[in-house]
């Protein structure tokens, strides 16, 4: 039952969003319980962790077979480092989720940023942008709202992970608190969020395959909307989301 001062938990009921998320859960249950799954595991998580990282690279335009030292191979190289990191930091992200954020950015912005950037919010109001978002929050609303984005996510809720998942993937993907790869951190929190809240505990499932499916222009459409800060736009960012979930949960042979 949710309760005024669960905001997460009332959204979830709106029954589009709760079909939606509910459609999400299945696949990734489905997905959990398969032979196949569960008598390779080891194999299957690696393999989420490579496509994964590679998709969510692609999405930000680096859609490219190796690494090497160009531009768009080195963000490729930053994806992997940082997805195949997130199992590491799924305890820590339970109790501390800021810590975790910044351990996986230092790693992910290592060669694109100063070291003295590394893991904290920008001080500025510049920051990269590969979607063309457009309107980025101010360094100080920054701040604010990834402060705030922690308080969510170690408040008790009622509300669905997969609903906490969205929310949490939106809040990093359109504030981009970091001068650079807040769009491959707020991905990973997706993964984060779902391990560390039991949903998909041996990350096996691939989250990002799932966006990069329903396409870059659709990612973009669904973070606006969200950005919007308006009940419906919030509505139609989560539905997007959970559709990507189970196209992501699917997506693994």
């Amino acid at each position: 039952m949710s309760t005024p001062n669960d905001p997460l938990a009332a959204l979830a009921l709106e029954p589009i969003t709760a079909a939606a998320l509910e459609t999400a859960r299945t696949e990734v249950d489905a997905l959990l319980w398969r032979r196949d799954v569960r008598a390779a595991a080891a194999e299957v998580a690696a393999a989420s962790v490579e496509r994964g990282a590679r998709d969510s690279a692609a999405i930000d335009g680096a859609d490219v077979v190796v690494v090497d030292s160009s531009p768009m191979g080195r963000v490729l190289e930053a994806a992997l480092r940082l997805t195949a990191a997130v199992p590491g930091q799924v305890d820590v992200f339970a109790t501390a989720p800021l810590q975790a954020l910044a351990h996986l950015h230092g790693l992910a912005a290592h060669g694109f940023v100063g070291d003295e950037e590394l893991g904290r919010p920008r001080l500025t109001d510049r920051a990269d942008d590969p979607l063309s978002l457009g309107d980025l929050p101010s360094a100080r609303e920054a701040a604010n709202r990834l402060a705030l984005l922690a308080d969510v996510l170690t408040t008790p809720t009622a509300a669905p992970a997969l609903m906490v998942a969205a929310i949490a993937h939106a809040e990093v993907a359109s504030v981009r608190p970091f001068s650079w790869g807040s769009g491959l951190v707020s991905r990973a929190v997706v993964r984060l969020v779902m391990a560390a809240r039991g949903v998909d505990p041996s990350l096996f499932s691939i989250p990002e395959r799932g966006l990069l499916e329903l396409g870059r222009p659709a990612y973009v459409k669904a973070l606006r909307a969200y950005a919007s800060g308006t009940p419906a736009g919030i509505t139609e960012f989560v539905v997007w989301h959970s559709t990507a979930v189970a196209l992501g949960a699917q997506a693994v042979p």
